[in-house]
This record gives structure tokens, C-alpha cells and sequence, in this order.
């Protein structure tokens, strides 16, 4: 039997070394079905309220530009669209997103 899946996001600065605390994430589900939620002070989110991870091909946007203006002063980023599958066999997804004013990456983490 599989267990149920389940979603989480870091998301690290890597110009200042530090996790980006209090970024906006909206997460879409297969359905359509939107989750607003935020990082916390270490950079991870994990609530996405009442929505069920369920399988299926989900957006997660990173509202960027409003913490890299506030932190570094501008943004070439506005947002970030990370698009994945959460697939049928479930367990546990993590999303983590790297950015800085100029550049991003995301892979699948543990």
C-alpha cells in the first residue's frame, strides 16, 4: 500500500547564503484548485491549507520579485512557474528553488 502524498518547498537565497523568508507561493493543483501560502522565517512551506495532494501535474509559483526588490533592491525574476507530476505511487515531493536577482534553479529534493 502507498502512502498518501505530500508536497513541501524551501527556498534559499544563495546571494546571501540565507533561507527567503516570508515569500508568496501559489500552488495549483490537476483541478485547478489554488493554494496561496508563504515561506517561513527558515525558507520552507509546507501548508497548502485544505488542498489534497493527490496525483497529477500541479504549478508551483514563487512570487520573487516582491522579496528580491525588498531584499536586493530590484528584480529581474517577477515570479518563478516550477510545473511537476506527483505520481500514483505517492510519498513525499520537495520542492526547493534557489534564486538570486539573476538566476534561479529548482530540482526534485528529499
Amino acid at each position: 500500500m502507498s502512502k498518501a502524498p505530500s508536497l513541501s518547498s524551501h527556498v534559499l537565497d544563495t546571494t546571501l547564503g540565507k533561507p527567503a523568508a516570508n515569500m508568496q507561493l501559489i500552488l495549483t493543483t490537476p483541478e485547478g484548485n489554488i493554494a496561496h501560502a508563504q515561506t517561513d522565517a527558515d525558507g520552507r512551506c509546507n501548508q497548502w491549507g485544505e488542498l489534497a495532494i493527490l496525483p497529477g501535474l500541479y504549478q508551483l509559483r514563487f512570487i520573487t520579485g516582491e522579496y528580491l526588490s525588498a531584499t536586493h533592491g530590484s528584480a529581474f525574476y517577477p515570479f518563478v512557474d516550477v510545473h511537476f507530476e506527483i505520481t500514483k505511487e505517492g510519498g513525499h515531493y520537495h520542492i526547493p528553488l534557489l534564486i538570486s536577482p539573476f538566476g534561479f534553479s529548482s530540482y526534485r529534493g528529499s
